[in-house]
């Protein structure tokens, strides 16, 4: 990655996962967003109609988080990446942590999370 738009912490409930009552119940799930663009231009003209709008991106990534529901966060996360790569054709690639802080594990934990990077190249879908 060279230049790149960096969106941490955005938290978005949802209803993931394997077990019945988390998708029944739902929780809050944190992603953190590294998106590859060229910010030359924006970075010079000073206007947000040439850069990727990060308002935007975040109500995307919720939208997808929350439109259906999957048992696996590595399912989600990819879903994620690749709207965003659909919906945004001046990004060329996107790393997503996304972090599942309730995760219903038997030990004490902060969080479970995957991080995938996805580009235009790697998803076929667009």
């Amino acid at each position: 990655m060279t230049d790149c738009i960096i969106i941490k912490g955005l938290k978005v409930f949802a209803y993931h996962g394997v077990l019945p009552e988390e998708k029944k119940q739902g929780q809050l799930f944190y992603l953190d967003l590294t998106l590859d663009t060229d910010l030359s231009l924006p970075c010079i003209s000073d206007n947000v109609e040439h850069t990727v709008n990060y308002d935007t991106v975040c109500s995307t990534a919720e939208r997808i988080m929350t439109e259906r529901t999957y048992d696996l966060i590595e399912r989600a996360a990819q879903m994620v990446c690749e709207g965003i790569l659909r919906e945004f054709p001046q990004v060329n690639e996107v790393e997503l942590t996304l972090k599942k802080p309730h995760a219903p594990v038997k030990c004490e934990i902060e969080y479970a999370a995957v991080r995938i990077r996805r580009s235009r190249g790697q998803v076929q879908s667009l």
